[in-house]
C-alpha cells in the first residue's frame, strides 16, 4: 500500500511537531547518558513512553495490518514500564484505541514551564531530522 501525498488536515502539522518534539527531547537527555543523576525523571520516563504508545496507536490506523507490525512496540514499553517501576499502560479498547481520550495537557503539572526552559546543546547529532 503506497500512502498519498498528502495527509488529512492537521496530520502532516502535527507529525512534524511531534518529530521536532522528540528531537529536542534528545538533545536535552543525550548529554546526561543513562542513568546519570539529572537525566530521566519518574514522570518524564512516564509522559515519554505515553507520547510513543499514543503515536504508535495513531500509526496503526496507516495501513491495514499496521497494528500487528507495531505490537512488538507496545510489548517493548512494557517491558520498559516495569524495568522503571512505571504505572502500565492503559490497555486498549475493543476499537485498538486507548480507553479513555487522551487530552493535551497533564493535570499533573503544567507542560508550559519546560517549555520555557533553556536546554543544554547536545555534543551529539539526534537521529536525522533537519528543521526548516
Amino acid at each position: 500500500m503506497e500512502l498519498p501525498t498528502i495527509a488529512a488536515p492537521g496530520v502532516g502539522e502535527r507529525a512534524d511537531a511531534a518529530a521536532d518534539a522528540a528531537c529536542h527531547l534528545y538533545d536535552t537527555v543525550a548529554p546526561w547518558g543513562p542513568g546519570a543523576p539529572g537525566g530521566w525523571s519518574r514522570t518524564a520516563a512516564e509522559d515519554a513512553a505515553e507520547a510513543i504508545e499514543t503515536t504508535a496507536y495513531a500509526l496503526a490506523s496507516a495501513a491495514p495490518g499496521a497494528e500487528v507490525v507495531l505490537a512488538p512496540v507496545h510489548a517493548a514499553l512494557a517491558d520498559l514500564r516495569r524495568r522503571l517501576g512505571l504505572a502500565p499502560a492503559d490497555l486498549p479498547a475493543g476499537d485498538g484505541l486507548p480507553p479513555v481520550p487522551r487530552t493535551v495537557g497533564n493535570p499533573r503539572r503544567t507542560r508550559w514551564v519546560r517549555a520555557l526552559t533553556a536546554t543544554t546543546p547536545s555534543p551529539r547529532q539526534p537521529p536525522s531530522r533537519t528543521t526548516s
